[in-house]
């Protein structure tokens, strides 16, 4: 598995700020629906039941909402970079700047945890991370999160 195979450009966006959890993940629901079609009021409302269970922040000012979703038919990513960073409750308390939120089908088992597992790799690296920060462009975004994915998965 790759990025490549879960996230479509016209889901990276960049945006300024978001005034609560709950708003971020509205605004990534309205990306999920306008990239993949998705219910919005039903991807908000399955982020926060899964937030509520233990958040989502990882640490290193990273974010892995995600949610399962009974209209989703396989799994879609959505990839956020904060220019004004959000308190999310992370593990470490530091304030999250790059969201990479993933939908994945009821039944997905093993190819959600892939996509989790993936996700989590990737942006655990600081260098990487560094250099996702360091770019505001959506489409250099992409590039960055979807290129040479062997080098980054190491």
């Amino acid at each position: 598995m790759q990025i490549s195979s879960i996230l479509k450009p016209e889901a990276v966006r960049v945006i300024g700020a978001a005034s609560s959890k709950k708003r971020l993940f509205q605004e990534i629901a309205d990306i999920a629906q306008l990239a993949y079609g998705q219910d919005a009021q039903a991807a908000v409302e399955a982020l926060l039941d899964r937030e509520s269970l233990g958040p989502t922040g990882v640490g290193h000012g990273v974010a892995l909402p995600h949610a399962r979703l009974d209209t989703v038919s396989e799994v879609r990513g959505i990839f956020l970079i904060l220019e004004k960073p959000l308190d999310f409750g992370a593990v470490d308390r530091q304030p999250v700047d790059i969201a990479f939120a993933l939908f994945a089908p009821e039944d997905a088992g093993v190819e959600h945890l892939k996509a989790l597992a993936l996700v989590s790799r990737t942006l655990r690296e600081q260098s990487f991370c560094t250099k996702l920060r360091a770019n505001h462009d959506p489409a250099t975004l992409y590039t960055i999160l979807t290129e040479d994915q062997s080098v980054q998965a190491a």
